[in-house]
């Protein structure tokens, strides 16, 4: 072990405030039974600024903190992009998604499909969301968290990993399966006041001491100096070549960044994942969740200051002095069992370096933050999904307000108990950030296609819905298969995924209007009507999403 009792203290400190808060906000109210609306939406109350910091504690997870840093470490800034443009992402969201959902009073992703299209489709794409939660984003996040806390308090040689899994699993169990989102919404408030100022310290720590002067300015600036590569937004090919030998234009494919995938990621992502849109739902009105909505933009645009940047001084210091990355300068905790450099070690290594008794404790108590809150956001939604759009309609519809409840706390620790058993057998998954951002994007191209479709093309048909999304699947594995296996295969498949994902959408998507065109001549009897009206926003969310837009562009200006 490497903790200080200090830092033990401050770590207990932090888990009993946090289920303090959890378990207080859960409590049922006298002569109130919890009904489905309160274990699932929060009662519709949340304000807009636990709206704001829940979306970002939600998504900030192992894949951020542990993953992104990776990242930061292999390919550089670049991969801030994934940050940078979901703060516009987001103002996208709050402004044309957000309005058509709250208008139509849904608890799920899913019940808007069959709003808008169809059951099957909609239990269709309940399932899938249902086995991604399980299989993908609650074992990944175990699996990074628990080797983080490895690297941190153990030996670095796994040993601990199976204890880190079932602790942080445990711990987002605590509250949530009892309080529902109400839960985790509030305590996400101050996990992500936690995560930030962890993520800080980190990043302050290990400027000073890779500066020349102990000054975090001039650290910046040497390690800008020694690579100023790895700042650059828009990656060219060859201009960075990762430790594992790969050139990183193939995760970032330059200019197509900001004008193809990358879209389809985001908007996916954000716009249309349960775990996270769930708690704008929760929101009192509209207008307070668009301001929330703009505070977690405001909030995007500084994640990569504690995400990224570490991952980059992590490099330069396991760098020689022209910044380049050998066996012989690397530290031997970045090695794997086949030689390989660990990547994603960056964050942990320097936690484990830099940080002194007390303070370690502190940004130990962040990271089990940052894990924490996304496994209760994944482990809510998905019992959410499951109960109301598979439980109740298939299984009991005249469920009372009690089994409902019962019923998501039961699908949420089953869900667990699964991702338990399937997180130790990941194995070293290289950028682990990158590897989720591939795997989901097999499926996200499709469903983003249905969705775009059924929001603003009042022809979209259920048929034409269906056939898209289902022929999504395997374009979007031909993309992968081919360049391995067909040395004759046709143009569009050795090309970056995010342009794999791009190409898989606007066919899906036009596979879905063809259909439609062809099978309707008239608006479908679901399609939504749209007006001015509808997408109307307040001062507070125009004059934020300005200048969230002003920021963002400012960025890419300095760090093209």
């Amino acid at each position: 072990m490497h903790l200080n009792p200090i830092d033990v203290l401050v770590f207990i400190a932090y888990a009993t405030t946090i289920l303090s808060i959890g378990l207080y906000v859960s409590r049922d109210k006298k002569g109130h039974q919890k009904n489905a609306e309160d274990y699932f939406l929060a009662g519709k109350s949340l304000p807009w600024w636990a709206i704001g910091a829940s979306l970002i504690a939600a998504n900030i997870s192992a894949e951020q903190f542990i993953g992104m840093s990776g990242s930061g470490f292999a390919i550089g800034l670049a991969i801030a992009s994934y940050e940078w443009m979901a703060a516009v992402t987001l103002l996208i969201v709050g402004k044309f998604f957000l309005p058509i959902f709250i208008n139509k009073g849904i608890y799920t992703i899913p019940e808007f499909v069959e709003k808008r299209f169809s059951t099957n489709l909609k239990t269709i794409l309940a399932v899938f969301w249902i086995c991604l939660f399980v299989f993908v984003n609650l074992t990944s996040v175990m699996y990074l968290g628990a080797r983080a806390l490895d690297t941190v308090i153990g030996n670095g040689d796994g040993s601990m990993m199976i204890y880190g899994i079932v602790g942080l699993g445990l711990f987002a169990a605590a509250y949530s399966l009892y309080g529902g989102l109400s839960a985790v919404a509030w305590t996400d408030v101050v996990q992500v006041v936690l995560l930030i100022v962890g993520g800080l310290i980190t990043t302050v720590l290990a400027l000073q001491h890779v500066s020349p002067t102990g000054n975090i300015f001039d650290g910046l600036i040497h390690v800008y100096h020694t690579v100023p590569q790895k700042f650059s937004m828009i990656l060219s090919k060859g201009e960075i070549i990762t430790p594992d030998g790969k050139d990183a234009w193939w995760d970032l494919p330059g200019l197509a960044v900001l004008l193809g995938g990358m879209w389809v990621a985001n908007l996916y992502y954000w716009g249309f994942n349960q775990y996270i849109i769930q708690r704008t739902l929760a929101a009192r009105s509209l207008e307070e969740s668009q301001k929330g909505i703009v505070f977690a933009a405001f909030l995007k645009l500084i994640i990569p200051l504690i995400v990224v940047i570490p991952g980059i001084v992590a490099f330069v210091l396991n760098a020689d002095a022209q910044g380049v990355l050998n066996a012989t300068t690397v530290d031997p905790s970045f090695i794997g069992s086949e030689g390989k450099i660990m990547n994603d070690n960056a964050a942990p290594w320097l936690i484990k370096q830099f940080v002194p008794p007390g303070l370690k404790g502190l940004v130990l108590a962040a990271l089990a933050a940052a894990i924490v809150s996304s496994l209760a956001s994944m482990l809510n939604s998905t019992a959410t999904i499951f109960t109301m759009d598979i439980y109740r309609p298939y299984i009991n519809r005249n469920a009372t307000d009690k089994q409902v409840v019962r019923t998501g706390r039961i699908t949420a620790a089953v869900a667990l108990v699964i991702a338990m058993f399937i997180a130790p057998m990941l194995g070293n998954l290289g950028q682990a950030f990158q590897f989720i951002q591939e795997y989901t994007g097999v499926v996200s191209p499709g469903i983003l296609a249905v969705f775009l479709a059924g929001l603003f093309f009042k022809r979209a048909t259920n048929k034409g819905a269906i056939w898209g999304v289902v022929s999504s699947i395997p374009v979007a594995l031909y993309f992968k298969v081919a360049p391995n296996n067909w040395s004759s295969a046709p143009v569009f498949v050795n090309i970056p995924f995010l342009d794999q994902m791009f190409i898989t959408c606007l066919l899906s998507l036009g596979i879905i209007l063809t259909v439609s065109y062809f099978g309707s001549k008239t608006a479908d009897a679901k399609g939504i009507p749209l007006s001015r009206e509808l997408f109307r926003t307040g001062p507070a969310f125009n004059i934020g999403a300005v200048a969230v837009l002003l920021i963002t562009a400012a960025l890419y200006i300095l760090f093209w």
